[in-house]
C-alpha cells in the first residue's frame, strides 16, 4: 500500500486525501490548524473547509511536517502558494530521495512572480527537479467530494511521472488527463483566478451574460498571451487547465474568486470581503503577480491591469469597466 502525504487540508486538500484514501493508500494529511485537527482526530471530519465528508480510516491526520513527509513516497501539496516556501524550507531536510512531488496549488508568488513548480525548483535540491508534477483542472472540491465527474490533467516534464500521478489518482468519477507543459497548466490555473474577480465584478454590477462571455474570451486571450512569451504552449490553454478551469471559475456558484468579485461589483470594500472570509481566494494575490508578470514581459493584459487597480489601488469597479469599453479599438 503505497504512502502518500497531502500538505495542505483546505476543502481541495482533504478531497484529494479522500479520494487517495478511498483508493486504498496510506495518507497522511498535513494540518496547520491546531483546532482544526483536533475536530478531525476527533470526529474525522473537515468541518471548517469540507463538512459532511468523512475521512477513510487511512487517513492520518498530523500537525508535523516531519512527520507528514518521512518515507512518503509521493508529496502533494495543496498549499497556498504564499506559504510553499516556508513549507519546503522544513520538509526538505526529510523528503525522500527519489520523492515525485505534485503541485495541486493555483497561484503566483507575489515579489518573485514564480508558479509553485518554480518556487519548487528554488527550494529543492535539483535531483527532485525530475520528479515535479503539477495537477490543474475545472474541479470545484465540493462536487469532486460528492462524485460528480470532473476531468482534470497532469503535467510533467518526465512523461513517467506524469502517468504514474495519473494512476494514483484516476477513478470512475475523477478521470485524469497527461500534459507535458508544466508552465502552461499551472500559468492557467493560477491566471483563470484573476479572469474570475473580473467576471464576478461584472456580475455583483448585473452587466449581463454578454459582458461575462467577453471577459471569458478575451481572458482567455490575455492567459494565453502571457503564458506564451513564458514558454508556453498555445494549445494549453484551450484544455482543461485553461478553458476549463477559466469557464468553471469565472461561471460557478462554488467559486471564491468570482465570490469576491461580485461583492466588490457591489459596493463592498476588499478589507471587510477578507475579513469575512475563511477560505483563501488565489486570484486577490495572483492578480498582483499577474500584473507585475505583464508589465516585465511587456505584455498587453487590460482585464488584469484593471482588477489589480480595483484590488490595489481602490479603483471604482464602474470606471474599470468603462476603460475597458473605451480602449482603442483595434483588432480581435
Amino acid at each position: 500500500m503505497e504512502k502518500i502525504c497531502v500538505l495542505g487540508a483546505g476543502s481541495w486538500g482533504t478531497t484529494l486525501s479522500t479520494i487517495l484514501g478511498e483508493k486504498g493508500f496510506d495518507v497522511t494529511l498535513w494540518i496547520r490548524e491546531e483546532d482544526l485537527y483536533k475536530t478531525i482526530q476527533k470526529t474525522r471530519e473537515n468541518t471548517l473547509f469540507l463538512p459532511g465528508i468523512k475521512l477513510a480510516q487511512n487517513i492520518t491526520a498530523v500537525r508535523s511536517v516531519e512527520e507528514a513527509v518521512r518515507d512518503r513516497p509521493v508529496i502533494i501539496c495543496v498549499i497556498p502558494s504564499h506559504g510553499v516556501r516556508d513549507i519546503f524550507n522544513e520538509a526538505v531536510k526529510f523528503l525522500s530521495k527519489d520523492a515525485i512531488i505534485v503541485s495541486a496549488s493555483k497561484g503566483l508568488e507575489q515579489g518573485t512572480l514564480l508558479t509553485v513548480s518554480q518556487i519548487l525548483k528554488e527550494t529543492l535540491p535539483k535531483p527532485f527537479h525530475k520528479n515535479l508534477s503539477v495537477l490543474s483542472g475545472p474541479s470545484f472540491a465540493k462536487e469532486v467530494s460528492l462524485k460528480l465527474p470532473t476531468a482534470v490533467c497532469v503535467a510533467s516534464d518526465k512523461k513517467s511521472v506524469a502517468e504514474k500521478v495519473q494512476r494514483i489518482f484516476n477513478t470512475n468519477y475523477f478521470r485524469v488527463y497527461t500534459n507535458s507543459d508544466m508552465i502552461g497548466v499551472e500559468l492557467g490555473g493560477a491566471l483563470k483566478n484573476v479572469i474570475a474577480i473580473a467576471a464576478g465584478i461584472s456580475d455583483g454590477l448585473s452587466l449581463g451574460m454578454n459582458a461575462r462571455a467577453a471577459l471569458i474570451t478575451r481572458g482567455l486571450t490575455e492567459m494565453a498571451r502571457l503564458g506564451v512569451s513564458m514558454g508556453a504552449g498555445p494549445a494549453t490553454f484551450a484544455g482543461l487547465s485553461g478553458l476549463g478551469d477559466l469557464v468553471l471559475t469565472c461561471t460557478g456558484e462554488l467559486s471564491r474568486n468570482r465570490s469576491v468579485g461580485m461583492l466588490l461589483g457591489k459596493g463592498q470594500k476588499l478589507p471587510d470581503i477578507l475579513s469575512e472570509m475563511r477560505m483563501v481566494a488565489e486570484g486577490i494575490k495572483t492578480s498582483e503577480a499577474a500584473f507585475d508578470l505583464a508589465q516585465e514581459n511587456n505584455i498587453e493584459m487590460p482585464i488584469t491591469e484593471q482588477v489589480y487597480r480595483v484590488l490595489y489601488e481602490n479603483k471604482s469597479p464602474k470606471d474599470a469597466v468603462m476603460e475597458l469599453m473605451t480602449r482603442r479599438l483595434k483588432e480581435e
